[in-house]
């Protein structure tokens, strides 16, 4: 059953669905431009397989954006982007990162809101207009 929506609610998803494919296009812009800087940076935090993980982020923020723009697989590709942020904040700049960076709590701290905001998304699809049905639930 779809709603209908007001011109503002569809002009409102549609610039979020780009304000989060922008996001995740970017992360995977910088990953590709640097591929090894990268990979180190997933060593640093103690990973194996560095440079896999890092080409695996590259191409699950590719598919993301792609999902995002198209509104296709619209519901899971948020729900994963949701887990996937909550990762990274705990991974990458979780508590053993405060003690030497104390900037590293604000940046812990702005993967919640980022997740919170992917999974309203989920819940509420990618809007009536210029979206795939492909992969609804």
């Amino acid at each position: 059953m779809e709603t209908v929506q007001s011109p503002w609610q569809t002009a409102a998803i549609l610039i979020a669905r780009l304000i989060l494919a922008a996001m995740f296009a970017m992360g995977a812009a910088f990953k590709f431009m640097d591929m090894g800087m990268t990979a180190g940076y997933i060593a640093a935090a103690g990973f194996p397989f560095p440079l896999f993980l890092a080409w695996c982020a590259a191409i699950l923020e590719t598919l993301l954006v792609i999902a995002f723009l198209t509104g296709a697989f619209f519901t899971p590709a948020a729900l994963v982007a949701a887990v996937y942020v909550v990762f990274l904040g705990f991974a990458f700049h979780g508590p053993s990162h405060w003690t030497a960076e104390q900037a590293e709590f604000g940046a812990f701290m702005s993967h919640f809101p980022f997740a919170a905001g992917l999974l309203f998304a989920a819940v509420h699809g990618p809007g009536s207009v210029l979206a795939s049905k492909l992969g609804r639930w």
